[in-house]
């Protein structure tokens, strides 16, 4: 679906994917990948720590689409099947290096742009939503963004990984409006398109250009500012 698109004037409602959507996760990447490798060739030993990252991924990848109950314990469990390791230190390791050690480069590689397009959501009385694959609150910190409502794949009401549309609905009616009321932004076609495709939901996903290039989210800002809505007169006031 083309940005241009876009029907401004039904939208009251833009929801945010995280990962690869508000930062550049191949920016991310590198710079963790010189922490890792800094802190494991000290510490040899400890190798199979990097295993268990890469298996708790690609298990969770393999199960796109997961309905059912208690996700959130559900995952480590996945990962201990594949390589036998225990689930305390699958969530020892997974806590360290994915949900707390990155958080500290985030401000590095939000997209540009992203801080303003919330601003002027905000201005516009557009309210803001995360849907993130993992918990997003400390993330979203890391970075200066704040969300009128914050949803995860894994939190107890929604158990659910995408393209499986639940957290957007459940999104939709916190807010009291239809789908087609919500414009929802994420990163992958066969996760995030499809998963708005499955609620009714209009959706984008971003152009990929390189961080000094990028300019999705100024674009967008500037086709908001330029639609013919009466509240966006208030801008200039």
């Amino acid at each position: 679906m083309s940005k241009y698109a876009i029907n401004w004037e039904k939208i009251k409602v833009v929801i945010f994917d995280v990962d690869g959507t508000l930062y550049m996760q191949s920016r991310l990447r590198k710079k963790m990948l010189f922490s890792l490798l800094s802190y494991y060739s000290l510490r040899p030993w400890q190798i199979n720590d990097l295993r268990i990252l890469q298996h708790f991924r690609s298990e969770r990848e393999k199960k796109a689409g997961f309905s059912g109950t208690d996700l959130e314990n559900a995952q480590y469990q996945w990962c201990a099947e594949r390589g036998r390791y225990p689930v305390d230190r699958i969530k020892k390791v997974v806590d360290h290096w994915m949900f707390n050690y990155p958080n500290k480069y985030l401000s590095d590689c939000i997209y540009p742009g992203t801080k303003s397009f919330f601003d002027t959501l905000r201005k516009l009385d557009l309210r803001i939503a995360i849907y993130s694959d993992y918990k997003a609150y400390d993330k979203l910190k890391a970075m200066d963004l704040q969300a009128d409502l914050v949803v995860a794949s894994t939190d107890s009401h929604i158990d659910r990984l995408k393209p499986d549309p639940k957290a957007l609905l459940f999104i939709a009616g916190e807010f009291g409006v239809s789908p087609e009321e919500c414009l929802f932004i994420g990163d992958r076609e066969e996760l995030d398109g499809r998963c708005a495709e499955n609620a009714g939901m209009p959706y984008l996903i971003l152009d990929k250009k390189p961080f000094e290039l990028f300019d999705f989210y100024s674009q967008l800002e500037a086709q908001l500012l330029s639609y013919p809505k009466p509240t966006i007169s208030q801008i200039a006031s």
